[in-house]
């Protein structure tokens, strides 16, 4: 009997212990998460939140599905400042009106990504996208000149070229059936982006079905997934049940790949003087080579590791949207017969014949083309949505939003708003010329961000559209097969059409 009293006791002790080590544990969240609570009431919510879960089982798990509910619900509210809805315990702001998204971006202080940008980092490191406080400032501030349009420039040649491949592959296609473009494009941008980012050629157009292509695109699905699941957030669920041994296997296939192109280029730097002989071609220059150069203030070069973070950052960010953003130009092109007229008068006018390739003169001389392009992001951003941390207590239209919030911008809707972009389903690239763009709101149209944290890469997504697009309207008439309601838009990362884009291709006469 007191064998069997001193067990229960003992027991009791240790349920004892286990209770007071959770409550101290979860003292500080729970407090956290309750003071939050009760600051944000009176910012306008979407109905049936929960304690704890708040509304993460009212949101669709099908991506899709999961961005209809979102377009949806910005179209109802659109006549509120702002929404606020709850993932899990942690509190979500979502904007889509020029002045609630200008306190925002256009601040110094709110420069941190959001939670769910950490299921990057296994991929990306802390590179520029990641990144947050003085290590971005400093990266920011090194990186930007390696951006500059004189030095990008030396990347049209190899858009160039893969633009010609990209023609030579639709070729087949000239006179017959419609057929999915997506992936052409996306493989032209896959190239692309290898070859002007690490100076590596990985054939993408001609070998699909590669290791490490498949990856880039397996590893996207990978995050985007666990980025619309809470349930999948802690590593140690994630590991054990989730995904995380595949996710696992394709790290170590991109991360391999670049470290390997990263030694290759370090040894031939040591190997072999930097200064090329008067006679020798002058080298194609990739980013890889100018972060291998780049020092900081105190002057420092970049390790080998930070190195790779910025070129995995760069692979990850230059090639799906640039893709997706050709992608529904194609579309919208295909569908407006008297817009595709223009484009071709002018490619006419300033490329001439058809085998003249584009240059940095002809470049800025395609101001419909851009037109088109602003007038397809608008209508099709490439980052649907983003979202960054309020990283101060800060008041946006007058309601007090507490420190740790997280911000979720969402340029779709943005660019939808009737104030500045009347009957704005239509397509109409004129509202992009300079007289009608005069007095806009600056933060009513931004496909590539704005403020301190705008994209670093968007002259080099610019540049590489316009040399792509000119290339495939030079040599075909475009004729788009689905109609808008046919698209579905899928909002992971990247806003994708759930089908595809589907195109009939007809010789032009040139």
């Amino acid at each position: 009997m007191a064998i069997l009293l001193g067990l229960y006791t003992l027991g009791s002790i240790t349920s004892i212990i286990v209770f007071v080590l959770l409550v101290y544990v979860s003292y500080k969240p729970v407090k956290k998460y309750v003071q939050t609570w009760r600051e944000m009431m009176p910012v306008p919510g979407m109905e049936g939140a929960f304690p704890i879960i708040g509304n993460a089982l009212q949101f669709k798990s099908n991506a899709g599905d999961f961005f209809n509910q979102i377009v949806e619900g910005t179209n109802e509210n659109r006549h509120r400042p702002l929404v606020k809805i709850w993932l899990g315990p942690i509190p979500f702001l979502v904007l889509y009106h020029a002045e609630t998204i200008e306190p925002v971006l256009s601040s110094s202080r709110h420069l941190d990504k959001s939670y769910p940008y950490r299921f990057l980092q296994p991929w990306l490191g802390t590179g520029l996208l990641t990144s947050t406080g003085d290590k971005w400032r400093r990266r920011r501030k090194m990186l930007t000149p390696s951006f500059h349009f004189s030095i990008l420039a030396d990347f049209l040649e190899v858009m160039n070229e893969q633009s010609e491949i990209l023609v030579q592959k639709m070729q087949d296609h000239v006179g017959g059936e419609p057929f999915n473009c997506f992936s052409y494009i996306t493989l032209c941008a896959l190239d692309i982006i290898c070859e002007t980012a690490m100076g590596k050629k990985v054939y993408a157009q001609s070998n699909a079905d590669s290791e490490y292509v498949q990856s880039v695109y397996k590893m996207s699905d990978l995050i985007t997934r666990r980025q619309r699941s809470p349930w999948w957030w802690p590593d140690w669920i994630y590991n054990a049940l989730g995904e995380g041994n595949e996710q696992a296997k394709r790290l170590k296939i991109l991360q391999s790949f670049t470290a390997n192109v990263i030694k290759e280029k370090a040894a031939k730097k040591t190997a072999v003087s930097d200064k090329e002989s008067d006679h020798r071609p002058r080298k194609r220059r990739a980013f890889l080579d100018m972060l291998m150069k780049l020092a900081d203030d105190a002057g420092a070069n970049l390790g080998l590791e930070d190195i790779q973070e910025e070129v995995d950052t760069f692979m990850f960010e230059g090639h799906d949207t640039t893709a997706a953003s050709m992608n529904w130009a194609l579309h919208l092109i295909g569908s407006h017969p008297d817009v595709q007229k223009k484009v071709q008068t002018e490619l006419q006018e300033v490329l001439g014949p058809a085998g003249h390739r584009v240059g940095v003169e002809e470049l800025k001389r395609l101001s419909y083309l851009e037109c088109v392009i602003k007038e397809s992001l608008r209508l099709f951003p490439a980052v649907p949505l983003f979202a960054r941390r309020i990283c101060n207590d800060c008041h946006i239209r007058g309601f007090k939003i507490p420190e740790g919030v997280n911000a979720v911008i969402i340029p779709y809707a943005l660019h939808r708003d009737p104030r500045f972009f009347p009957q704005p389903e239509e397509f109409r690239p004129e509202r992009f010329l300079p007289e009608n763009s005069t007095g806009r709101h600056p933060y009513a149209y931004i496909p590539f961000s704005a403020g301190f944290r705008n994209c670093i890469g968007q002259r080099f997504a610019m540049m590489e559209e316009k040399v792509v697009l000119s290339s495939v309207l030079r040599h075909f008439d475009v004729e788009a097969c689905q109609s808008r309601e046919e698209l579905q838009p899928i909002g992971d990362l990247i806003l994708r059409p759930e089908q595809g884009i589907w195109i009939r291709l007809h010789k032009r006469a040139v």
